[in-house]
């Protein structure tokens, strides 16, 4: 993607606000159980609804996912898995058909290794639109947030309830849209979110000048309705990866059919997460 061309992510949330749609943006973790699983995983998600999917890259310390999050990472270490090998799984889906925007989330240490110049030259190449970095602060991404403007691809943001005096700067430098994080603590599914959420969502609102999305915890349709009309968007996270956890058997089967059928579990789980809602 050029610097002059419209981002993705920007072309998908003008079309959903057309329509008056809240999005559906799924996690999931990059080889779990392997590289071409999450190939046809993500072409499932795309098949069942999802506006744009975050490709979760695993890491051995990832101080932000809860449980679910963590054993996926495990699973998909165990196989070696990489940064590039997560960034080469987005351009062959990509060349079987997907046309969703891609966003990367992963820590900062593996941008590091791999130099911050080469990271986002290959993050064009693989045609991303957007970054997620959870544990690169506010005060120290000058840099990296210099070389996302020059390539085209939008630095994402989390904030939380507990940022407070920070929500505003946070939001009003945002790129693509604010990741608004529903729940203290890390990722995993929730019954119920912070008691503040409202307030919170409507301060970020105020200071952005991008949509702006729900993450940690929403893990049913009933919980993104009751969100659609707060917000741009929602983040499935940990309900989906445990959902893929629970068709392992499937989806590592030597018979096609099953892997097939492992694959079919994990769109019907997603297509039925898609808010109904429809905003004014």
């Amino acid at each position: 993607m050029s610097r002059n061309q419209t981002n993705l992510i920007d072309a998908v949330f003008a079309e959903l606000k057309e329509k008056g749609e809240t999005a559906l943006i799924p996690f999931m973790t990059m080889g779990d159980p392997d590289l071409g699983t999450s190939v046809e995983l993500i072409k499932a998600a795309e098949a069942a609804g999802a506006s744009m999917i975050e490709l979760g890259v695993p890491y051995s310390d990832p101080l932000a996912d809860g449980p679910v999050i963590q054993r996926a990472s495990e699973r998909a270490l165990k196989n070696r898995i990489s940064l590039l090998d997560c960034m080469k799984v987005a351009s062959e889906a990509r060349r079987q058909g997907v046309k969703l925007p891609f966003i990367l989330f992963t820590y900062f240490n593996p941008v590091l290794q791999m130099g911050l110049e080469k990271f986002f030259d290959l993050m064009r190449e693989h045609d991303f639109s957007g970054a997620i970095i959870p544990d690169l602060p506010l005060e120290e991404d000058e840099e990296v947030r210099g070389l996302a403007e020059k390539t085209g691809v939008h630095l994402i943001p989390l904030v939380a309830p507990t940022s407070e005096t920070r929500v505003e700067r946070i939001a009003a430098r945002a790129r693509g849209f604010v990741y608004c994080v529903s729940s203290l603590g890390v990722t995993g599914v929730r019954s119920s979110f912070h008691s503040g959420l409202d307030q919170f969502l409507a301060t970020v609102r105020k200071a952005a000048s991008v949509p702006i999305c729900v993450g940690f915890g929403v893990s049913s349709r009933e919980q993104a309705e009751s969100l659609a009309d707060k917000c741009d968007g929602v983040i499935v996270g940990s309900a989906i990866v445990r959902k893929v956890e629970e068709s392992l058997p499937l989806l590592q089967d030597g018979d096609a059919d099953k892997r097939r059928q492992g694959v079919e579990e994990v769109k019907t789980f997603i297509s039925e997460l898609k808010p109904r809602a429809v905003r004014s």
